[in-house]
């Protein structure tokens, strides 16, 4: 069994980790990180900012939250409504809870307004993609999230320093993968390092 590299921990102040995961390491704090895998979609110096891809908003659908923005032009109730529109609503992070983020493959586009993140993950945060998905003209793949986590300059480092995140390359079928209970073991699988062992080795610190 592969032991976790603190090296790995540990982040120059120049790289980016957009396009990586963010793990949570067994001894996080704060409650609503436990056991949180994140998506990174922007860091810099100024700034970090990410999606939470395990874990699911409160008690809100898709179709509910399409109710409750109004937006015109979508399928009546008598109509065949696409499969997507009953797609899952994930917590994205603590910021900005009332809006919606949405992590997709880049078969689909909105100009100037669509963040490619990586050759296989754009994020697009407008209403426009959320139509398209109930219209059933959507992305084939995506994940829809009310909020995001977001750091200041120097925070998101900080707190990787202190241990309290793990990071690693970022794959999309773990990203969209609608088994939300498998991502956190899956993530870290990706390092080499199996759950059980991280949990035992951060009671020993």
């Amino acid at each position: 069994m592969k032991k976790p590299d603190r090296k790995k921990s540990l982040v120059p102040e120049s790289s980016s980790l957009a396009g990586q995961f963010l793990i949570a390491m067994p001894g996080m704090t704060d409650k609503r990180f436990a056991r949180s895998v994140i998506y990174m979609c922007v860091h810099s110096e100024d700034t970090a900012m990410g999606i939470v891809i395990n874990k699911l908003a409160d008690n809100i659908s898709f179709s509910e939250l399409l109710e409750h923005l109004e937006l015109d032009g979508l399928p009546d109730q008598g109509d065949e409504v696409h499969e997507l529109a009953d797609m899952h609503v994930h917590f994205g992070g603590p910021v900005e809870p009332g809006r919606g983020f949405v992590l997709h493959t880049p078969d689909f586009q909105t100009r100037k307004r669509t963040l490619a993140v990586e050759k296989e993950i754009c994020l697009t945060a407008t209403v426009d993609i959320l139509k398209a998905i109930a219209q059933g003209k959507g992305p084939s793949r995506s994940l829809l999230a009310l909020g995001y986590a977001g750091w200041a300059g120097g925070q998101l480092e900080a707190e990787i320093r202190a241990n309290g995140w793990l990071h690693c390359s970022a794959d999309a079928d773990i990203v969209f993968d609608c088994v939300l209970e498998r991502k956190y073991e899956r993530a870290l699988k990706i390092m080499g390092i199996d759950e059980g062992y991280l949990v035992s080795a951060s009671g020993n610190a």
